[in-house]
Order: C-alpha cells, then sequence, then structure tokens
C-alpha cells in the first residue's frame, strides 16, 4: 500500500478481488449459459444536458465498496447465511458501454442485456447510473407482465417532460405507467419538494398509484405498503438511493431530510420478497462525486447485496 493511501478492508483479508459484485465471478453474456441473478452496470441512459452523466461513476463505487476476494463464502448476518444459498448461480456481466450523446444507444444497450437476463430466467439486479436507467430496464419485461413496480424514493418522477425530454430522471414513473406489462405502481418515501407539480400528483392517482409518503410511513409503519402488494405477484424494486436520509447516504443530486434508515429498507425488501416474486431490481442516483468516504457506496452496495440474497434465495426454493 503507497504511503497516504486509505486503509481497506480489502488488504487485511488479501487484497482486491479480480471478481465482480461481492466477488461474484464475471462473465460476459454471451458466456452466460445459466444464472438465478445477473449483476450489470448501467452507468447512463438518458442525462440531462444541465447536469450530464453524474452517476456514470456508481456502478464501480458500488462494486469497489466491498471487493473483498472469497467473500460469498462468509458468513453475512444480516441474511443468516452466504449471500448464496447453496445451488444458487449469480454472476456479473460488468458495465455496459454507453455514449455521451447518442442516448437511444445507450437505452437500446440497456433493453437488450436486460432481455437477455430475462431469457435466461434470471433476476436483473441493475446498478445505475441515474433515475433514467429504469426506463429501459422496464421496457424488456414487455410480454411479462403483469408487473408490480415497488418505487422507493424520495420523489415521485411523474413529470412528462423536462426541458422537452420526456425519458429523463423525472419521468421515470410516469413512462412505466404507460407500458402495458405493468399493472401496480406503489411509491414509497416521497417526502419534501421535488420536480413534481400537484397535476402530476394527480395523474398519478387517476391511474392507480399507491402513495406511501414519509410522513404516512412514520404515523402507519410499513405493514400498509406491504398489504398493497398484490400476494404473489411479479415484483420489480426501483430504488432510489435519494430515499434515504442523507445523513446516512450523503452521495446524491437531490437530498432532503428525513428519509430511511439502512433497517428500514432492509426490513421494507425482506417484508416485499416474504409476499412477491422478485422479478427485478435497480438501484440508481448515487453521485460518488458527493460521496463522504464512500459510506453512500457502502450502503448502496449492503441493499444490492442483499436483494442478491433474497432473489437467490426464491429462485433455490422456487
Amino acid at each position: 500500500m503507497k504511503s497516504g493511501e486509505p486503509h481497506r478492508m480489502q488488504a487485511l483479508f488479501g487484497g482486491a478481488t479480480d471478481g465482480g459484485f461481492f466477488d461474484l465471478p464475471r462473465l460476459a453474456p454471451a458466456q452466460t449459459e445459466a444464472a438465478d441473478v445477473v449483476v450489470l452496470g448501467a452507468p447512463a441512459a438518458t442525462p440531462y444536458s444541465s447536469v450530464g452523466n453524474y452517476c456514470a461513476g456508481a456502478p464501480a463505487a458500488i462494486r469497489g465498496a466491498f471487493g473483498w476476494p472469497g467473500v460469498l463464502d462468509h458468513y453475512d448476518f444480516d441474511v443468516g447465511g452466504p449471500l448464496l444459498p447453496a445451488g444458487a448461480r449469480g454472476v456479473d456481466w460488468g458495465d455496459l458501454d454507453y455514449s455521451e450523446t447518442d442516448f437511444a444507444a445507450n437505452r437500446e444497450t440497456i433493453r437488450q442485456a436486460v432481455a437477455r437476463a430475462l431469457e435466461l430466467g434470471a433476476v436483473p439486479l441493475v446498478l445505475g447510473g441515474d433515475d433514467s436507467v429504469p426506463i429501459p430496464v422496464l421496457e424488456a419485461y414487455a410480454g411479462r407482465g403483469p408487473l408490480t413496480i415497488l418505487q422507493l424514493d424520495a420523489h415521485i418522477d411523474w413529470r412528462d417532460e423536462v426541458g422537452g425530454e420526456r425519458l429523463g430522471l423525472s419521468s421515470n414513473m410516469r413512462r412505466a405507467s404507460e407500458m402495458t406489462q405493468v399493472a401496480h405502481i406503489i411509491q414509497v418515501g416521497a417526502r419534501g419538494i421535488g420536480s413534481a407539480r400537484p397535476d402530476d400528483r394527480a395523474d398519478a392517482l387517476d391511474w392507480g398509484v399507491r402513495f406511501f409518503p414519509l410522513r404516512s410511513l412514520r404515523r402507519d409503519g410499513f405493514a400498509p405498503v406491504v398489504d398493497a402488494i398484490p400476494r404473489g405477484a411479479n415484483l420489480y424494486v426501483a430504488l432510489d438511493i435519494d430515499v434515504m436520509d442523507p445523513a446516512i447516504v450523503p452521495a446524491v443530486i437531490g437530498p432532503a431530510p428525513g428519509g430511511l434508515d439502512y433497517w428500514q429498507v432492509v426490513e421494507l425488501l425482506e417484508a416485499a420478497a416474504g409476499r412477491a416474486r422478485l422479478v427485478g431490481f435497480n438501484l440508481v442516483e448515487l453521485m460518488p462525486d458527493n460521496d463522504v468516504g464512500g459510506r453512500g457506496a457502502l450502503v448502496a452496495a449492503r441493499l444490492a447485496a442483499l436483494m442478491l440474497a433474497l432473489a437467490a434465495r426464491q429462485r433455490v426454493t422456487a
């Protein structure tokens, strides 16, 4: 280790791994014959020109937050055993290529990769990228409905357009509502002021969105959220990391006080997995340039690892 470099657990346990997320084997899609869970990075889809690809470094930061060799064999107290149970197969396809100018190509690259994972019968775990990434991810589920979306986010993302762009980060849930495979949308964690206007919220309610703002969670807990998930549904979890309190995850572009803590998110995801069949997950909006000592990336990595564990356990017990 060079003088002045931070001491890391990777060094204590044998150095950085050459593997993928939590030391999953790295494979190309064409090399993957079977998998229960596929991790892939989508650094960019349709960024706004005003801010650019401010989350493009997030997939690498999330992987690097817990890069220990052999860690898949370790006991994980958050999941009660190794991340992957016996018989489960997980792979990491690495980060998708992206263009700074050809956003349509970005979206098609994401769609094709997710569609390939679904063809294998795997659960795609997508590490973004900003919150425009879920639009092409969800488009890959065409013909695979009905789909229930559980969105955890400080903002509702129901703008029809921003500066003429209809496929950006403020519009993902409105675009999802227009997809025939999407039957239910449950939105959890809204608070403060975001880009939504009163008409956007009204449109969402007219469509049938079930909203659970942070104030209602403080009052009623998570049971109403879990009850809103149709039992046995195909469940897609869209996690914007700004749903969490910025004191815990400072690495976001739009922080809002009063968000969820780590264990609240863990317990909600576990309860959702106990009620429905996980078919996909994205984690978006981690902004490495705003992080403090890698704390946000570590929380993001842990939550994505939890989803890996939950999805894998469902697959081997199905």
